[in-house]
Formats: C-alpha cells, sequence, structure tokens
C-alpha cells in the first residue's frame, strides 16, 4: 500500500522572503589606510596626500568598499572624506566600517527598494538557513518591513519554522 507524498508546503499559501537573494552580487572589498600613515598611525598629511594620488583606484571599479582604518590612529574627519573622494568615481558604494558594516548598509539600501506589498495578507516565511553570511540586523529590517504588510512571520525553514509575529484581527 503506498501512497503518493504530497508536498503540503508546496501547495501552501506560504510565501518565501529569502534575503540571499538580495545578497550583492559585487566584490565587497574592505580598503584598509593604515598603510598610508606614518608607522601605521600618524598621519602626515602630504605624505597621505601623495599615497592617495599614487594609489590604483581602478581595482574599486563596480565594487562594494568598507573604508576603514585597521590601527588605533586617531585621524581627522578629513582623513576618510579625502579618501572616499578618490573612491567615489570608481566604486559602487563606499562605506565606513568593517565589511559587516557594508552588508548592513547595502540590505537598508535594498530593504527601501523592494515591494512589500506582494506579501499583503500572506503568511511569510523569512528563510533563515543561507550559504552567504548574511547580517542578523537584515533579519531585523526585513521583519520590520513585513510586519506592515504580512499576515504572518515566521522564521527559519517550512519544516522547521519559528513563529515571529502574527497579524491581530479587527
Amino acid at each position: 500500500m503506498s501512497e503518493e507524498i504530497i508536498n503540503k508546503v508546496a501547495k501552501s499559501a506560504l510565501e518565501v522572503f529569502d534575503l540571499e537573494d538580495y545578497f550583492p552580487e559585487e566584490e565587497r572589498l574592505p580598503l584598509d589606510i593604515s598603510p598610508w600613515l606614518y608607522e601605521g598611525f600618524l598621519l602626515k598629511e602630504k605624505d597621505f596626500r601623495e599615497a592617495l594620488k599614487n594609489h590604483d583606484w581602478e581595482q574599486y571599479r563596480g565594487k562594494l568598499v568598507a573604508l576603514h582604518c585597521s590601527t588605533d590612529a586617531i585621524l581627522p574627519a578629513w582623513a576618510l572624506m579625502l579618501t572616499s573622494s578618490y573612491l567615489q568615481p570608481y566604486a559602487k558604494m563606499v562605506v565606513q566600517g568593517t565589511l559587516h558594516d557594508l552588508d548592513i548598509a547595502f540590505y537598508q539600501k535594498i530593504m527601501e527598494e523592494i515591494d512589500f506589498s506582494v506579501y499583503t495578507d500572506k503568511p511569510t516565511i523569512i528563510k533563515g538557513c543561507s550559504k552567504k553570511s548574511i547580517p542578523e540586523e537584515a533579519y531585523v529590517m526585513a521583519t520590520q518591513k513585513m510586519m506592515l504588510y504580512a499576515r504572518s512571520i515566521m522564521f527559519g525553514e517550512a519544516c522547521s519554522a519559528v513563529p515571529i509575529f502574527k497579524k491581530k484581527k479587527l
């Protein structure tokens, strides 16, 4: 007696929202300015400007760049501003901070562009397993946006989802 196996998840009204679908396709690069500082800590303006002028900026064309200083140097605000001005004609996006900070800023931008209204009054699952490094902050952002539309939100996989939100019936 063999019964046909039915995929109830595939037949349900459950909508899946996968943050991995929005992960940047562009290469993400860190840019550490400490090598352009005297002994990695002291900014000498003339030398710093010369280092910026002689740097190969073309390598950042179309890339997402996390601009930072890996040492505990105390820098004037203009140092990173000046560096970003050299990056601007090449990089697709520049963020001051780590690659993690870059990912957060990228997802903040993406969340503003996504049309969440397609999830209106639907049970939704925000997919949890990912092959890429999705920042946890992106899940919080997605939840906040999704709550405005979805009937319910779960997190994880359909077979083992954790309930997050359910719209109150009026």
